[in-house]
């Protein structure tokens, strides 16, 4: 009977602890926190829309068919010296900063890799991007403003800023911008964490929920490219499920591997006279995506959305199209400016699918989603991601073996070819340069410590050598002899 008493007391107890108005609050805070990002999610995404049709329809005019051979150069180099000049470590996707932020814990911030000032020059810097007809998506940007508003959101509501929230902020990011939930989960366990943990499946399953809730308010339910009804019945189908894996994996390896091999030549060049040189790199870049997508007659402006959909709907772009898309997104890539290359990725491997298709005289339709399946695992080399994304986004579950196939057959391609994962590579750069950086502020104040201990030492015996009548009042020479 005591100890029944005993239970019934510490129930009581949590119970109370469990309510008590500090965590109510913590849990609003949270709770408005995965509001915020599908909101922003749905907003950045009716935005990124406007400025990349806005620009496909300049461009596609007579008069100004050829202006994207200045306005792109021109829009890069500005995005790239705003991104360097005034919001650091806003470049490129942002997924590899969010993937930083959760190994530098230690140190003030985050490292400056996440926070409410990146959020908001990352969504209007990958705009103006694709107003620019940059090869970029959103999807990464939204991972990073994700991850900076749960980071936020922690700090206000005093919830502790352990790696859960930056799992949460960035599952839920993916989620929202694709509205694809599950694979905004398997997203934030393959590739940000490489590992599953128990203890932060709630907080990432709330946080997805709420956000997807939030973006499907705004948006309304939708399947990302539509609805497929494509089969894989034939042989010759699961021969194409066979080529589309491996040389969409190979493709991918190419990505991810010349990216990598880019961005550390250009890091270690840029490493003098770095403003100088970022105009130079930004300007090269958009000269290559102004000349390809002129030369494609703007199939490859932005986040090639449209290409890949009607791929998927059976309608193949020209066979050459791909290869346009992908040095055009590895030029975006590697530039400086911000924006993502899910989007592009998947547009890359759907006209890859569909040139497959035309050679094996088979299913365009079908090899398009093969296609981005196979080459997206490459290029991420996070298959599971790649396989439920793209079911998710076709809701086609009529085809998941296909595709498994063809995303494992591409992991296992690229993995040969390109034994660095692309993201957690580039995440190790971010680290690298935000402890290069720590360990300077701290040399700096050190050496500033130490020549204030001089100066002082050097005042005093200055002051002890001076005369008595020289000294200010309250003050006592060697003797003693000062007022007393």
């Amino acid at each position: 009977m005591a100890s029944f008493r005993i239970s019934r007391l510490a129930m009581w107890r949590r119970s109370r602890a469990m309510n008590a108005p500090r965590l109510w609050k913590s849990r609003f805070v949270f709770w408005l926190g995965a509001l915020a990002i599908g909101a922003i999610s749905a907003g950045f995404a009716i935005a990124a829309d406007f400025a990349q049709k806005t620009f496909a329809a300049f461009a596609a005019t007579e008069d100004f068919r050829l202006a994207p051979l200045i306005v792109t150069p021109l829009g890069f180099v500005a995005c790239a010296w705003v991104a360097r000049s005034w919001i650091p470590n806003s470049q490129g996707s942002g997924i590899p900063q969010a993937m930083a932020a959760r190994v530098l814990r230690d140190l003030p911030d985050r490292g400056a890799m996440l926070s409410l000032k990146i959020a908001v020059g990352k969504v209007a810097l990958t705009v103006a991007g694709l107003f620019c007809g940059a090869s970029i998506g959103r999807e990464g940007p939204t991972v990073q403003v994700g991850a900076s508003i749960m980071m936020a959101a922690g700090r206000f509501g005093g919830i502790p800023a352990g790696r859960g929230l930056i799992l949460a902020g960035s599952a839920a990011g993916i989620a929202a911008a694709f509205n694809t939930p599950v694979a905004g989960i398997v997203f934030a366990i393959e590739e940000m964490s490489r590992a599953y943990k128990a203890r932060t499946n709630g907080v990432v399953l709330i946080t997805v929920i709420i956000a997807g809730l939030s973006s499907l308010g705004i948006l309304g339910n939708y399947t990302y490219f539509g609805h497929s009804d494509a089969l894989a019945n034939g042989w010759r189908d699961w021969v194409m499920v066979l080529v589309c894996g491996l040389v969409g994996g190979l493709a991918g390896a190419l990505f991810s591997r010349g990216t990598i091999l880019i961005t550390r030549r250009l890091r270690r060049w840029r490493s003098a006279s770095a403003g100088r040189k970022t105009v130079i790199v930004a300007l090269v870049a958009g000269i290559v995506t102004a000349v390809a997508g002129v030369a494609c007659d703007g199939l490859t402006w932005g986040t090639g959305y449209d290409v890949a959909r009607a791929a998927i709907e059976g309608q193949a772009p020209p066979p050459t199209y791909f290869l346009a898309k992908l040095v055009a997104t590895l030029a975006a890539t590697v530039s400086g400016i911000p924006g993502g290359l899910f989007a592009p990725s998947l547009s890359v491997g759907a006209g890859l699918g569909a040139t497959v298709a035309l050679i094996l005289s088979t299913e365009v339709g079908l090899a398009a989603i093969l296609g981005m399946a196979g080459y997206f695992a490459g290029v991420t080399q996070a298959p599971m991601t790649a396989f439920v994304i793209i079911i998710e986004m076709t809701g086609n579950h009529e085809i998941i073996v296909p595709v498994m196939a063809a995303a494992m057959l591409g992991y296992g391609t690229s993995r040969f070819i390109s034994p660095e994962p692309l993201y957690a590579t580039l995440s190790r750069l971010f680290v690298a340069d935000a402890l290069r950086q720590a360990r300077a502020a701290g040399a700096a104040g050190r050496a500033a410590a130490a020549q204030e201990v001089a100066a002082v030492a050097e005042a005093e015996a200055l002051f002890e050598d001076s005369p008595a009548d020289d000294r200010p009042a309250g003050a006592a020479g060697k003797d003693g002899d000062g007022p007393r």
